[in-house]
């Protein structure tokens, strides 16, 4: 099975996504599964996993809509606030909802050592037991605090969405590197290769300038646990789903067939128990 592990949905409106600014126009319209369904189908893949873009509970239940009404989506990444009394509470009516397989918290926006709150972190902890997967999405800013954060959570499955998001635009290269190395040495983190174009120049990438970091990934990661997401809608600010496909494919293609179908489906469905 063929999977897009890192894509999004919404009904626009410039209230509840004002973060889509004009710098982003393209995606400043609805992005539904009607959308998706022929997008992946011309592209041969089989599924997608369905990522959280509001911190709220209510698109829980509406990304679980979605997958309910849509075959195609084999899995969604929630929200949860890790620091409520209730957490317990919260996490046990998820429990029997077997489409969602994880939560995500939009620490991009928080603080750079956001991840070192202990609270936060505790709350975290409690994923393991329930089999829950937790993806990190951060700035490459907050990569030291990260590996601090995966070493408290030996137990949990973690993947970090977007390779940490690299300045790749100004090619900044040895301090992202040293500290993916690291958290890499901690077996029960993952990868995402998705998000890349939006942090390369926008208007004027070309496929090498994503080369280094995808040789960083492949050598610290290994081709068991890099996943690969188009983080469609987002992507199209800077490139067509299929350009954005074709710079990891063209990469890896020097890969086994074995190890391109981990890299594209088979790691997606280990991780997220799909």
């Amino acid at each position: 099975m063929k999977i897009d592990a890192h894509q999004h949905f919404w009904k626009y409106d410039p209230v509840n996504y004002a973060w889509i600014d004009d710098s982003m126009s393209t995606i400043q319209k609805d992005f539904l599964p009607m959308h998706l369904a022929p997008v992946l189908k011309n592209n041969d893949f089989d599924a997608s996993v369905l990522v959280q873009v509001n911190q709220t509970e209510e698109e829980n239940d509406y990304f679980l809509d979605f997958a309910a009404k849509n075959d195609f989506i084999k899995a969604v990444i929630g929200w949860i606030d890790f620091k409520a009394a209730d957490l317990d509470t919260r996490l046990a009516s998820y429990a029997n909802k077997p489409k969602l397989k994880g939560f995500r918290h939009i620490v991009q926006g928080e603080a750079d050592d956001f991840l070192l709150d202990e609270t936060f972190t505790q709350g975290l902890a409690k994923l393991a037991t329930l089999d829950f997967t937790y993806d990190i999405l951060i700035f490459e800013r907050q990569l030291k605090a990260a590996l601090k954060f995966v070493r408290k959570l030996p137990n949990n499955k973690l993947i970090i969405d977007h390779i940490a998001k690299p300045e790749i635009k100004h090619q900044s290269v040895n301090k992202w590197s040293n500290y993916m190395n690291a958290i890499s040495e901690h077996e029960n983190v993952y990868v995402k290769v998705s998000g890349m174009v939006t942090e390369a120049d926008t208007k004027n990438w070309k496929k090498e300038d994503f080369t280094i970091y995808l040789d960083h990934v492949l050598s610290s990661f290994g081709t068991k646990r890099i996943v690969y997401g188009s983080d469609w809608p987002v992507c199209l600010v800077a490139a067509t789903y299929e350009e954005q496909l074709d710079i990891v494919q063209t990469y890896f293609s020097k890969l086994s067939k074995t190890e391109q179908a981990d890299i594209f489906g088979l790691n997606a469905q280990r991780f997220y128990n799909i």
